[in-house]
């Protein structure tokens, strides 16, 4: 008993085979923002106020292990923390396990969707207060299943089964299945498949991606959405648009929206300006729901514009600024997608920040 006791504690003491490939990473992002809320159309005005917002800060780990026939095991870890109020959750971000080959990467976990991945890098803003998620994929699901966020097609996918292609010629493309895990909690059978698909030639940037929402509003039924974009890298300016066209399919019948967003990074000195603009029309259709903050009928589009100044202190820490404005129609909700405010149809929301962003 003695001898066993003892052996027991010197396994426990001993080191644990260390992985020798283990990165540690984070990225921390905040901003005092000072927001403001027009009149709504049914008269009623929402409160100014000044606020510490959190810009999506992480805090991860990630490593890889060679195995046999150029084959990798990866990983990661990705933790979701806020720095204005201290709070945080394991692996709320992209978190996941799997293999990597010359053949393409096959993983599982919590991860973005490749429609998602595909147009993200577009943006200036993403992932912050001012992010064209506001309007394009119709809000921002940080992390989501098939159930707990019905509407947006800006989303991590819980319980997902990912493959990403090699780069054959420029070309390269990514798909991804959301499990229908919920099937046996729901009264029908939801499911998330996801593809994308991307051309780098020099600064020369075209991408286009897909994704179904199986049975999300009803059974049966599917909704889906489809975009493409191009961005081009000039000398000292860098520029990116896209179109999405959103369909979702409701009990009570279809709701259609199409998107448009261009952006603008322009070399200043050190800094570099940039700008957004983002357009939604009026959603058509039959269906009487109002899904995320699309819905049908007239006076139920919107535009965003973002313009502001990023100054980097070195390669990891920057200081900036952003103006952004939310106008929508009369009978149109957009809010900010990131620290949204709470408005109701026909008020403008917008908001001025100063921020500051340390990677490492």
């Amino acid at each position: 008993m003695h001898i066993a006791l003892a052996a027991s504690l010197s396994a426990a003491a001993a080191p644990a085979v260390a992985d020798n490939n283990v990165a540690i990473y984070g990225r921390l992002n905040t901003a005092i923002e000072y927001v403001t809320v027009t009149t709504a159309t049914d008269g009623t005005r929402s409160g100014n106020t000044a606020r510490l917002t959190n810009n999506r800060s992480v805090f991860g780990m990630r490593g890889e292990e060679q195995l046999a026939n150029g084959i990798k095991a990866i990983w990661q870890i990705e933790s979701a923390l806020s720095i204005d109020n201290g709070t945080g959750q394991i692996a709320a971000r992209d978190t996941r396990l799997g293999l990597q080959s010359p053949y393409g990467t096959l993983f599982m976990g919590n991860w973005d969707t490749p429609y998602t991945s595909a147009t993200k890098s577009y943006d200036p803003y993403y992932p912050t207060t001012a992010g064209y998620m506001a309007l394009i994929g119709n809000g921002a699901a940080s992390t989501s299943d098939n159930v707990q966020n019905t509407s947006s097609f800006d989303r991590r996918q819980k319980n997902s089964l990912h493959y990403q292609s090699p780069t054959w010629h420029g070309l390269s493309g990514a798909i991804a299945w959301g499990l229908p895990e919920e099937k046996t909690t729901v009264p029908r059978n939801p499911a998330l498949y996801s593809f994308a698909t991307a051309y780098d030639h020099g600064n020369l940037n075209l991408t286009l991606a897909y994704e179904i929402h199986q049975h999300y509003q009803t059974s049966g039924r599917n909704d889906d959405a489809i975009k493409a974009g191009v961005s081009y890298q000039f000398p000292s300016t860098h520029i990116s648009a896209l179109y999405e066209r959103l369909h979702y399919r409701t009990a009570t019948g279809d709701l259609t929206r199409n998107g448009y967003y261009v952006s603008l990074i322009q070399q200043l000195g050190t800094g570099s300006i940039r700008a957004g603009f983002a357009f939604v029309g009026n959603g058509t259709g039959a269906a009487t729901e109002t899904i995320g903050s699309v819905r049908s009928g007239s006076e139920t589009g919107a535009f965003q514009v973002t313009v502001g100044y990023d100054y980097p202190l070195s390669k990891r820490t920057a200081l900036y600024a952003y103006y952004s404005r939310i106008n929508n129609r009369s009978n149109a909700s957009y809010d900010f997608a990131i620290n949204n405010i709470g408005i109701k149809a026909g008020a403008d929301p917008q908001t001025f920040a100063i921020a500051m962003r340390h990677s490492f």
